[in-house]
């Protein structure tokens, strides 16, 4: 659900309080808020799903809740948007449960997707999320590198028109991830900088352990690389060792890394 829900000036309470409850990795207290609502707004149901679904991939927990709840969301869907939202959550509930190793559905993940790619027209509000999360299926299950740098930059782009700031965050920290690998250093640094300020700014205190990690990794000074590894530890430890698959990279035996966000 990338860039939902952030505490924009004029935002209803409602995601105001959704949005301070999932920064802190409260999913099911956010989830709870949106459950009345969910009954019967499928923009709600859509964000409710979503919120479940970053509990999983965050925690590897709450998958049957995750599920239940997309169920329901693509029962209450009708329009060709509300069921291209619906698609692209299941697309990105089975990208999860590959990348975590619960159960492969790579297959599942990929056709969602497509299917969403479908029913949303190109202008949809949630294109740039969808571009996004093809992106993660080239990049950490097609290992298509090349497919994830183009699928990332539609996504930045839109992003960037919708004024999505939080999809930026995530965009820019792939597309580092991407120049890192190439060995374009100052590209990547560039980025991971960028991704940090953005979650920073906007008090998305679940993602900043990992923009620092991100950061650190391209750091060539190892007193700075450090530094951010020291406080990126301070942020997992205080969330209560989330997200769990950060732990090895802290030198905390935990789930194998991922790029996960």
């Amino acid at each position: 659900m990338s860039g939902s829900g952030t505490t924009a000036d004029g935002d209803p309470p409602l995601q105001t309080a959704v949005w301070r409850l999932r920064s802190r990795a409260c999913w099911t207290d956010a989830a709870a808020l949106l459950e009345p609502h969910a009954a019967s707004d499928p923009a709600a149901a859509i964000q409710r799903t979503a919120l479940l679904t970053e509990r999983c991939l965050y925690t590897g927990e709450g998958w049957t809740d995750a599920e239940d709840a997309l169920r329901s969301t693509e029962a209450l869907a009708r329009s060709d948007d509300e069921r291209g939202g619906a698609a692209c959550e299941r697309g990105h509930l089975a990208y999860a449960s590959t990348l975590l190793g619960v159960r492969d559905r790579a297959d599942e993940a990929s056709v969602a997707l497509s299917r969403a790619a479908a029913l949303l027209a190109p202008t949809a509000p949630g294109r740039p999320l969808l571009d996004f999360r093809r992106g993660l299926i080239a990049q950490n299950i097609a290992d298509s590198p090349q497919s994830a740098r183009a699928a990332y930059r539609r996504a930045h782009a839109g992003a960037a028109a919708r004024g999505d700031e939080l999809l930026l965050s995530f965009t820019w920290r792939h597309l580092a991830a991407l120049a890192l690998q190439e060995g374009e250093l100052a590209e990547a640094r560039h980025g991971f900088a960028e991704s940090l300020r953005i979650r920073e700014e906007l008090g998305y205190l679940v993602g900043t352990a990992p923009a620092l990690i991100s950061l650190a990794e391209a750091e060539p000074e190892p007193e700075a690389a450090d530094r951010l590894r020291a406080e990126a530890g301070r942020l997992f430890r205080l969330l209560g060792g989330v997200p769990t698959w950060l732990a090895p990279h802290l030198g905390v035996p935990g789930p194998r890394p991922a790029a996960a966000s």
